[in-house]
């Protein structure tokens, strides 16, 4: 064969790959801007990865999954990322057009802090004193009112937004008990500015619980193999995150800290399994907690459940 048959042979396989997939947009809301977890999705648009699968991804960042969740019931998003399972599971029992189509995260790598020259020495000090939230249905939410129900606290949970609003309030003495996501806030804690108190994976349920979720709005779930690919780059994605050092370039890039400070997130707070997601866990633990705090009239049925939650099997 010819040297210029040869290449035309390389380049319609290459044409070929290329147009394996249909290009796709995705409108994607998510919440906690510079977490680890929650970033996924912009480590993998930017490494390219959800490109390999036609999927050109709209990110739009939003203060809570609170507010992640309205986008998609609403209509404004195609899938939200890192929307607290309770208020997932609230919104469908409501009738809200959603479905969740993966795990966001397994266990939290959340944490609750306070100034350096506050008295509260733990989570178990809280009596009175105002904690805070990223929103009404957020992850945070559920995290809160387990510390609540666990060390028996008479606290004033608080919604205060994302965490640098937290951090201001806590800051200014507006609330007593910040929340934050790694990195936010690591260097603060390095400085000897604040002092953490409590992490959520304290919490037993919360430790052992899918707490946050991937939602795709219903109108978006009909095109099923857009859905299939969406899921097998977030898994690309995580897998990347964890074996390759260009991820940490791009996320310290994404969270405005230095490469130092990056590489120290999942190192210390996130364990790869916490990301995959394929699997929702802890489901009779997460039904008990939505009943209990009034999120779900009642645990969810199996017909319900098979409903709700629709993971597509891997495409390799």
């Amino acid at each position: 064969m010819s040297i210029m048959r040869l290449l035309a042979v390389a380049i319609m396989a290459l044409c070929c790959c290329g147009s394996a997939y249909a290009a796709e947009n995705l409108k994607v809301v998510t919440g906690q801007k510079g977490s680890w977890d929650a970033g996924a999705v912009e480590i993998g648009r930017e490494a390219g990865i959800f490109d390999k699968y036609g999927l050109h991804l709209d990110i739009v960042y939003s203060n809570g999954s609170g507010e992640t969740l309205q986008a998609v019931v609403g209509g404004s998003a195609d899938i939200g990322v890192a929307i607290g399972t309770n208020g997932a599971l609230g919104a469908y029992v409501k009738g809200a057009p959603i479905r969740i189509i993966g795990s966001e995260i397994n266990g939290a790598g959340d944490y609750w802090y306070v100034r350096a020259d506050s008295p509260l020495k733990s989570i178990k000090d809280v009596n009175g004193q105002t904690i805070g939230f990223s929103t009404i249905g957020s992850s945070t939410q559920a995290i809160v009112l387990a510390f609540v129900k666990q060390y028996n606290l008479k606290a004033r949970p608080t919604a205060t937004g994302n965490p640098a609003a937290t951090k201001t309030q806590v800051m200014t003495g507006q609330i007593d008990v910040g929340w934050a996501t790694p990195p936010f806030g690591l260097q603060d804690l390095a400085a000897g500015k604040t002092r953490v108190i409590g992490r959520g994976n304290d919490i037993p349920e919360i430790r052992d619980a899918t707490n946050r979720v991937l939602v795709a709005n219903l109108a978006v779930m009909k095109r099923k193999d857009v859905i299939a690919r969406f899921i097998q780059a977030y898994r690309d994605t995580v897998t990347y995150m964890y074996a390759d050092p260009h991820a940490l370039e791009l996320y310290a890039k994404l969270a405005n800290v230095p490469v130092s400070i990056a590489q120290e997130v999942p190192k210390k707070f996130f364990r790869k399994e916490m990301l995959w997601p394929d699997k929702i866990i802890g489901l009779q633990s997460i039904n008990a907690e939505a009943v209990k705090f009034k999120y779900i009239p009642a645990p969810l049925t199996q017909a319900q459940t098979a409903e709700l939650i629709q993971i597509p099997a891997p495409l390799h």
